[in-house]
């Protein structure tokens, strides 16, 4: 494009469209294959945004083109997401009274531009029409997922109110003829405007709130409400709140917003178009590295028919940026040194969530577990507790053995069956457990690690926390310590003690609820999840190790027989 860009530095602005003209139809439009969006309508497709926001060079090795990077992404395949589409044929099925309405709420974010549209003709969005064949302009914009004209189109007049949660954002409305304007970090040029305008349809101008925490609250902040069985409204359900979570934290109060961590910045002065493009600065990333690698890793191990966005290498190109990013910006973790009295082994284990939101966060799937051995100078297996299995199920987590139990948080653990594991647990109004969204009323069990600054004992309703870690004193914002009491142990010092912290996006009971449901979506997903080996749902945030000198005075204590531990090859 170098020679294309000198070109149209040096001719007529008349030229200049006509090569930009050019340019869309080489680089762009149809290139998933599907029909074009309607010319002149309130959204185009990534594709015709990726002509020039694409070749856009390297570095460190990542390509920095903003099609290419958001292409692999959860955004792009938010309308395809196979784990989704499962829970949502789930959730139509428990409450068929209100299959319509469980849709058009759950295509307000994934299938936004789809939806949006819909409802502007009186109609409702809709989740299953255009899954299995993009026949139309509405499904090719359903399956471009959360696009470029979706969220550069945001306007910034209720960001942050109570009406821009649950997708509630809003869309400048035009009238016939005019260009839409499209909101950026950057003031654009009047030429490039011009350009723009009359390629695409769009008007460039800058805007500050596109860099806003509160942009992306609109469809990070959700809230369900519960139904009975006849289909009656039990009341509202935070189910997903990281926005106010951050709030609480030491992020929120400085003012580090989603875009801050999440659209990392580029190191250098960055090229932001391959026509009439100059340098940037702070050009943010549009990588999106976030906390779900799992589901892209699926889809690109089993191409088919949920319409990947981008290539399996792609996909995997995003996954391997999402797990650097989990393990590097996540969490730390640290042993302290240990004491030996009455043949136990006495040590503490602090975990430090680096995160401006609570870890994990967002979806309820999603869980981080600590897994700590102690191993002779042989190298055996003297205590462990959160062992990863084969089939991605963690070893004494009671919930992983029965839909209905769930394990407690701990202070102090003194078994292998006991598993230090923060998650939200949901419950129906009687109390039993669920992984229904809409069957869920309350948080039984919400131990999942604060963010620095927040005040426990000051949260709102919808953030706070449930179950035995209200009382714990030493959960509090921005860390956890827990006391590991092992053994006897005796013999065969050194020991080396090792505390991880592991991270899933998708429990397993979360995935083997699914396996009740005999439909094609659920079904698919089990299948998916169930191909891969355990190690492959997890990724490890952190790790820290000490090796104990002294021997305790006590008898040798193995793990045993019904705790068996992964050989070394196969455990993560």
């Amino acid at each position: 494009m170098k020679s294309v860009e000198r070109h149209i530095h040096t001719k007529s602005p008349a030229i200049v469209i006509a090569v930009l003209s050019l340019a869309v139809l080489s680089f762009g439009l149809g290139s998933y294959g599907g029909p074009e969006p309607e010319e002149g309508g309130l959204f185009s497709d990534s594709s015709s945004c990726q002509s020039c926001h694409n070749n856009l060079g390297m570095e460190n090795g990542e390509n920095l083109s903003i099609g290419t990077s958001w292409k692999s992404t959860m955004m792009a395949h938010s309308g395809v997401d196979v784990y989704w589409l499962a829970g949502v044929r789930r959730e139509i099925t428990d409450h068929p009274a209100a299959a319509g309405a469980i849709q058009d709420e759950c295509s307000k974010c994934h299938k936004s531009m789809q939806r949006y549209i819909n409802h502007t003709e009186g109609l409702e969005g809709r989740v299953f029409d255009d899954e299995e064949e993009a026949s139309t302009a509405h499904s090719a914009l359903a399956l471009d997922g959360v696009s470029c004209t979706m969220c550069h189109q945001i306007k910034g007049d209720n960001l942050g109110t109570e009406e821009s949660f649950v997708g509630g954002f809003e869309i400048e409305q035009q009238s016939t003829g005019e260009a839409r304007r499209i909101f950026g970090p950057f003031e654009i040029a009047q030429k490039t405007r011009r350009v723009m305008q009359s390629s695409t349809g769009f008007e460039p101008v800058k805007a500050d709130h596109i860099k806003k925490a509160e942009l992306c609250a609109t469809c990070h902040t959700l809230y369900t409400h519960s139904l009975d069985e006849k289909g009656n409204d039990l009341g509202r359900f935070p189910e997903q709140v990281p926005y106010q979570e951050w709030q609480h934290g030491i992020h929120g109060k400085k003012g580090v917003t989603c875009q801050d961590c999440h659209m990392v910045r580029s190191d250098r002065d960055n090229v932001i178009s391959s026509v009439l493009g100059k340098p940037r600065k702070h050009f943010s990333k549009h990588s999106f590295s976030g906390g779900n690698f799992l589901v892209p890793q699926l889809m690109a191990q089993h191409p088919g028919k949920h319409h990947p966005r981008a290539s399996a290498e792609e996909l995997e190109a995003g996954v391997k940026r999402t797990r650097a990013h989990l393990a590097l910006a996540a969490a730390r973790i640290s042993v302290e040194p240990a004491q030996c009295a009455d043949g136990i082994l006495r040590t503490t284990v602090t975990v430090k969530n680096r995160a401006g939101h609570k870890l994990p966060t967002a979806y309820p799937s999603r869980r981080v577990w600590i897994r700590f051995t102690v191993k002779n100078a042989e190298g055996k297996s003297l205590f462990e507790s959160g062992a990863l299995n084969p089939d991605g199920s963690i070893n004494g987590n009671d919930n992983d053995l029965d839909a209905q139990k769930y394990e407690p948080h701990y202070s102090v653990i003194t078994s292998p069956d006991q598993v230090q594991i923060y998650e939200p647990i949901m419950g129906r109004p009687d109390g039993s457990v669920t992984t229904g969204l809409l069957q869920a009323t309350q948080y039984l069990k919400d131990n999942r690690l604060l963010p620095n600054g927040f005040d426990k004992s000051k949260a709102h309703k919808d953030v706070a926390v449930h179950g035995a870690a209200a009382g714990d004193a030493e959960f509090k914002g921005g860390s956890h310590t827990v006391t590991y009491e092992t053994g006897p142990v005796t013999g065969g010092g050194p020991y080396t003690i090792t505390a991880g912290l592991w991270y899933q996006p998708i429990g397993h009971r979360w995935a083997m609820n699914l396996a009740d449901y005999d439909l094609p979506e659920p079904a698919r997903f089990v299948m998916m999840y169930k191909s891969v080996s355990g190690k492959d749902t997890a990724v490890m945030l952190a790790q820290d190790t000490i090796v104990v000198e002294d021997a305790p005075a006590a008898g040798t204590q193995s793990l045993p027989d019904e705790a068996p531990v992964a050989p070394a090859e196969d455990a993560p």
